[in-house]
């Protein structure tokens, strides 16, 4: 029998030291005061593990499993709401045809030529879109002549850029 208490004293030492590193980190006692606060219900919760659960997070300054499930649905409806958003932003899709656009003024286009769609601006959240603001006329474009071809380089000296003439040497002061 004296083997029996040898065996069971090495034991009883660990579950005294864990007993004191609970007690050390306040672990018995708030599981006490959750303890003493579900006793003390009139109404028991059909929950008592949730029940212990969210007292323990108020305790700890942490959030209830209900609280963030009602934070998490939230966000997610925010993120739904801004996705909805963003692709109202972003325009029609590339599958929609947009209709032309043409500016007062101006003669409609000939049949085959293709007129740009008008920009859309953006206004920041909160804010009026500003009317657009009146373009100036733009010159009708030139054809401009084609580049001139430069002569192939010789092979006698490399090709270099031309140097920037040199100033004329300062005189000496007299």
């Amino acid at each position: 029998m004296n083997t029996a208490n040898q065996n069971f004293k090495p034991s009883e030492g660990k579950r005294e030291e864990f007993r004191k590193y609970l007690e050390k980190n306040g672990v018995m006692d708030a599981l006490t005061k959750v303890l003493v606060n579900l006793y003390e219900e009139v109404d028991k919760p059909e929950d008592a593990l949730g029940f212990i659960r969210d007292k323990l997070a108020l305790q700890a300054g942490l959030e209830t499993y209900d609280q963030m499930t009602e934070k998490q649905q939230a966000q997610e409806t925010k993120i739904q709401e801004l996705e909805e958003q963003v692709a109202q932003l972003a325009g029609p899709p590339p599958e929609e045809e947009v209709p032309e656009v043409v500016e007062e003024g101006q003669p409609p286009p000939p049949e085959g030529e293709e007129v740009a769609p008008a920009p859309v601006e953006a206004a920041p959240e909160g804010e009026a879109a500003a009317p657009p603001a009146p373009e100036a006329e733009a010159p009708p474009p030139t054809e401009a002549p084609p580049p001139a071809e430069a002569p192939p380089p010789t092979e006698e000296a490399p090709a270099e850029p031309a140097a920037a003439p040199e100033a004329p040497p300062e005189a000496p002061p007299a």
